[in-house]
């Protein structure tokens, strides 16, 4: 028989899904080794058909997006139960992700943005003896490895057909890697860039500038021409896709395996090249970073030192 294999959307933008699609005629191939038994998003199966599954059926559960909901957490907690290996698919499931900046506020923060003095969702709903109830929103986003145990981390938002086509095949093989690995290639970004060679020996920046604010060279290092670039910070494996584009790296791979805390190892490579050690100089260059925080940890937040900021105790919420 056929390996047994489920995927699922928990709190991502759904990139990970279209990620699977974009293997395109590959993914032929790939139905043809593994029987798809659960995708809610392509596919119409249920909750209750997993639930039916006997545990530990599914050969590989691949797990998209962090947990905010007490629905995803649900889900996930099941998926676990029912699979032999589960990965955490994508940056959000890995480390957090965009939802991750959430934890910048509270559930309550986060409705009162949304709604305003408007009409917000109530958890449970009763009309004519009949009701409705809404998954809770937690306070905290946390990746799925808080949860659940997981077996194998693939990073990306979303992670590349070539990722997803070797994780696939790695995980298939009858000697998997060890558990626990990251199935990308362990290097930073700069490595395999093709700018490399263009960035010099000594870099020194005064200020860092926005995309908006300069016409690009498509050839030289995108750090070297001030504009902030992660790659030094960045897991490899993406092909540099964001530099082919003219754009700077955003750090979506995560950091390798010696980092372990990638928003810091960002800060860290970006003052290195700052041109001044006065204070007032330091200042102004960083004031030039107009959201230090979605820059430094846009898909880490969660499972950095931070984790999440603390709210004040006067406002009733928690931390």
């Amino acid at each position: 028989m056929k390996p047994k294999v489920a995927f699922y959307w928990c709190a991502s933008c759904g990139g990970c899904e279209e990620a699977v699609l974009d293997l395109a005629e590959d993914l032929l191939e790939v139905t043809a080794l593994v029987d798809i038994v659960f995708w809610p998003v392509a596919l119409d199966f249920k909750e209750k058909d997993v639930e039916g599954m006997p545990d530990g059926s599914i050969a590989i559960a691949f797990i998209n997006g962090a947990i905010r909901t007490s629905d995803q957490q649900k889900m996930a907690r099941l998926l676990r139960a029912k699979s032999e290996l589960v990965v955490a698919f994508g940056v959000c499931a890995q480390s957090g992700g965009v939802p991750g900046l959430a934890n910048l506020t509270d559930a309550a923060g986060i409705l009162e943005e949304a709604f305003g003095d408007g009409v917000r969702p109530e958890r449970e709903y009763r009309v004519d003896g009949s009701s409705v109830t809404l998954p809770k929103l937690f306070d905290t986003v946390v990746p799925l490895s808080a949860v659940i145990p997981v077996d194998y981390y693939v990073p990306g938002c979303p992670p590349t057909p070539k990722i997803v086509a070797g994780a696939l095949t790695a995980l298939l093989d009858p000697h998997p890697p060890a558990k626990g690995a990251v199935l990308a290639p362990d290097h930073a970004l700069c490595e395999e860039c093709p700018r490399r060679d263009s960035r010099p020996q000594e870099l020194r920046l005064e200020r860092f500038r926005r995309v908006s604010e300069t016409v690009l060279d498509t050839e030289k290092c995108l750090l070297a021409q001030g504009v902030l670039c992660l790659g030094a910070a960045t897991r490899a494996g993406c092909e540099a896709r964001c530099i082919a584009g003219n754009m700077p790296c955003t750090g979506c791979f995560g950091p390798p395996s010696r980092v372990r805390d990638f928003g810091g190892k960002a800060i860290g490579a970006i003052a290195s090249v700052l041109g001044s050690n006065d204070p007032d100089e330091v200042e102004r260059a960083l004031e030039s970073i107009p959201d230090p925080a979605g820059t430094f940890y846009r898909y880490s937040l969660p499972t950095s030192f931070l984790e999440r900021r603390r709210m004040e105790a006067s406002n009733g919420r928690g931390n």
